[in-house]
C-alpha cells in the first residue's frame, strides 16, 4: 500500500510541475524541437554547482528550471532533519527526489554532447553533489565542527606567518652570501685587463632577481594558505577546492607541456647534431680537395673558406626547416605571427644585403682580386687585405685602410697591378709629358735610369717606356716597371721615390718637364741645377 501511495504522490508532484509550467508565460512554440537553443543555466546551491540545464522541459527555460530547483532544495535544507536523495527513472527523464519531494528533472537534452554523457550518469553525479551539500549544510550548523575549523585556521595562520618570516630571513642570508660570491667572481672575470661584467650593474640585477623570487614564493604560500583556510568551512569549501583545482590544473598543464615537448626537442636536437656532424665532414672534405694535386677549379684555397661557409649556411637552413615542426609552440598562432613578422622584416631589409652578398660571391669565385694583390678600384688603390661577404678591405700606401662595398667593386673598373707580373710583386707606372724639342730616345733613357735608381724596382723584367699620346704641344711618355715585396715598401712610397728620381735626372740633363700644362716656350728651360737641389731647409744626404 505504501509504494502505491508513494507513486501516487510523485504523480501528483509531476502534475503540479506541469500546471505551473503551463501557467508560466513562455515563448509561443508548439514543440521543444522547434524552439531556439536556450542559454545554459547552472543550478548552484551552497556555492556548489549541482548540474547544468541545457534544454527546455515542459515549456520551462533552463533558467526557470534552475530557479525552481534551487527554491525547492533550499526550502528542504531550511527544514532540516534527515534528508535522502534518490534517482527515479521516468519517460521524461531522470527524477531527482529529495525525501518524497521532486527536486528537479534531468532530461536527455541536459547531457553534455562534448563529453558524450548519458542522462543517467548526469543524474547520478547531481545526486552525489546534492548529498554532499546536505552533509555540508548539517556540518555548518554544528558548533563543534566550526570550532575545530577555527582552531585549524588559527594554527595554519601561525604556520603561514612563520613561513613568511623564514622566507624573509632566507632572502637576506642568500642575498649576503650569493652577492659576496658574485662580487668575487666578477672581479676575477677579466680578459686581459678588461673587466667583462661590471659589478655595479650585475649586483643590482641579482638583488632584484632575489626579491622577485621571494615574492613569487610568498604569493605561492599565500595562495595555498588561503585555499586551505577556505576549505575548512562548509560554505567557503567550494572556493578553496576551486583554488586548489586551478593551481593543480596550471601545474599539471605546465608539466604535461614540458613532458610533451621532450620528444619534439629530442628530434630537433638530433637534427641539429646531424647537421653539425655533416658540416664538419664537408669542411674536412673541402680542405683535402683544395690542397689536392689537381684541385677543383672553383675550390681553390682562397675560395675554400667561402665555399665551406655557404655549404654550412645551406645545411643549417635545411636543418632549421626540418626541425621547425618539432619545436615547442611551433604550431601556435603567436609563433606563426612572429615567423611572418621576421619574414617581412627580412624581405624589406635584405635587398641591399642580398646584393652585397651576391657581389661578394662574384668577387670570390671569379677571382677578380685576391688578398695580397695591389689594385686600383675607381679612385682608390692599395693592397687587398680581406675579401668578405659584403665588403672588401684594402690598405693604401698612406697608412689608410679602406672598406669598400662589394657592389661598388663589381660595378667599377678594377686595375690589378699584381696579376700581370711573374711571381710576387706589382706594377709601378707613371706618366710625364716632355716637349717635342727633346729627343724621345733621351727621354726614354732618362726614365729608365730613374727607374733603376729607385729601390724596390727590379731590373728583370727591365722597365719599359711607352709613348702613349702625341698631343698638340708635347708627347706623353708612360714608364712601366715592376716592384717586388722583397723590400717591403708600399706602392705609394715606391712611386714617390720614382717621381723624385725622375725630377733629379731631368734636372741633371737640363730637360724641362712640361706637365701638367704647356702654354709656351720660356726664354730658358725650367730646370733646377744640381748645385741648387738642397736649399734650406733641405739637407744633403751623407
Amino acid at each position: 500500500m505504501r509504494p502505491a501511495l508513494h507513486a501516487f504522490g510523485l504523480f501528483l508532484t509531476a502534475i503540479v510541475f506541469s500546471w505551473s509550467a503551463w501557467a508560466t508565460p513562455v515563448p509561443e512554440t508548439k514543440s521543444p524541437a522547434a524552439q531556439a537553443p536556450a542559454p545554459e543555466a547552472s543550478l548552484i546551491v551552497f556555492n556548489r554547482t549541482l548540474t547544468v540545464f541545457r534544454s527546455y522541459f515542459l515549456g520551462a527555460t533552463p533558467t526557470v528550471r534552475a530557479d525552481r530547483a534551487r527554491t525547492v532544495i533550499e526550502e528542504m535544507l531550511r527544514q532540516g532533519g534527515e534528508l535522502s536523495v534518490t534517482v527515479k527513472a521516468n519517460p521524461e527523464g531522470q527524477l531527482i527526489v529529495l525525501n518524497d519531494r521532486l527536486a528537479f528533472v534531468i532530461t536527455a537534452g541536459d547531457a553534455d554532447p562534448l563529453l558524450q554523457e548519458t542522462p543517467e550518469a548526469v543524474a547520478q553525479k547531481a545526486a552525489q553533489r546534492l548529498e554532499q551539500i546536505i552533509a555540508e549544510t548539517r556540518e555548518s550548523r554544528n558548533m563543534e565542527s566550526l570550532l575545530k575549523a577555527l582552531g585549524v585556521t588559527a594554527i595554519s595562520t601561525v604556520v603561514f606567518a612563520v613561513i613568511l618570516w623564514t622566507l624573509g630571513r632566507l632572502h637576506n642570508w642568500l642575498g649576503n652570501v650569493l652577492l659576496s660570491q658574485a662580487t668575487r667572481k666578477v672581479e676575477n672575470l677579466k680578459i686581459g685587463n678588461m673587466q667583462v661584467i661590471e659589478g655595479e650593474y650585475l649586483i643590482p640585477f641579482l638583488r632584484r632577481l632575489l626579491t622577485l623570487l621571494r615574492w613569487l614564493f610568498t604569493l605561492l604560500v599565500s595562495y595555498e594558505w588561503l585555499s586551505f583556510v577556505l576549505s575548512r568551512f562548509p560554505y567557503t569549501r567550494p572556493w578553496g577546492e576551486r583554488l586548489n583545482e586551478y593551481l593543480l590544473n596550471v601545474a599539471g598543464g605546465l608539466l604535461e607541456s614540458m613532458l610533451g615537448a621532450i620528444p619534439g626537442l629530442g628530434v630537433a636536437l638530433a637534427i641539429f647534431m646531424m647537421a653539425r656532424v655533416f658540416i664538419g665532414f664537408l669542411g674536412r672534405f673541402f680542405e683535402r680537395v683544395s690542397h689536392a694535386g689537381s684541385p677543383v677549379s672553383w675550390l681553390a684555397p682562397e675560395t675554400m673558406p667561402t665555399t665551406r661557409r655557404l655549404f654550412g649556411i645551406g645545411i643549417w637552413l635545411f636543418a632549421i626547416a626540418m626541425a621547425y615542426p618539432y619545436l615547442p609552440g611551433a604550431q601556435t598562432e603567436a609563433f606563426k605571427g612572429l615567423s611572418v613578422l621576421l619574414g617581412l622584416m627580412v624581405s624589406l631589409g635584405a635587398s641591399s644585403i642580398v646584393g652585397q652578398g651576391a657581389a661578394g660571391l662574384i668577387l670570390t669565385y671569379t677571382r677578380t682580386i685576391r688578398p695580397g694583390e695591389y689594385v686600383r678600384i675607381g679612385e682608390h688603390e692599395g693592397t687587398v687585405v680581406k675579401i668578405g661577404m659584403f665588403t672588401t678591405c684594402i690598405r693604401t700606401g698612406l697608412g689608410e685602410e679602406l672598406t669598400l662595398p662589394n657592389s661598388m667593386i663589381t660595378g667599377a673598373v678594377t686595375k690589378n697591378y699584381s696579376r700581370a707580373v711573374d711571381g710576387p710583386g706589382y706594377v709601378v707606372d707613371t706618366t710625364v709629358t716632355i716637349g717635342y724639342d727633346t729627343p724621345w730616345r733621351q727621354v726614354e733613357a732618362m726614365l729608365t735610369e730613374a727607374a733603376k735608381r729607385t729601390p724596390g724596382i727590379v731590373d728583370t723584367p727591365s722597365p719599359v717606356v711607352f709613348q702613349t699620346n702625341l698631343s698638340d704641344f708635347y708627347p706623353e711618355y708612360r714608364l712601366v716597371a715592376q716592384a717586388i715585396p722583397r723590400s717591403p715598401r708600399p706602392r705609394a712610397e715606391v712611386l714617390s721615390q720614382l717621381h723624385a728620381n725622375i725630377q733629379d735626372i731631368f734636372n741633371e740633363y737640363g730637360v724641362q718637364i712640361m706637365s701638367p700644362h704647356y702654354r709656351g716656350d720660356p726664354a730658358e728651360p725650367k730646370v733646377v741645377r744640381p748645385e741648387d737641389w738642397f736649399p734650406a731647409p733641405a739637407r744633403k744626404p751623407d
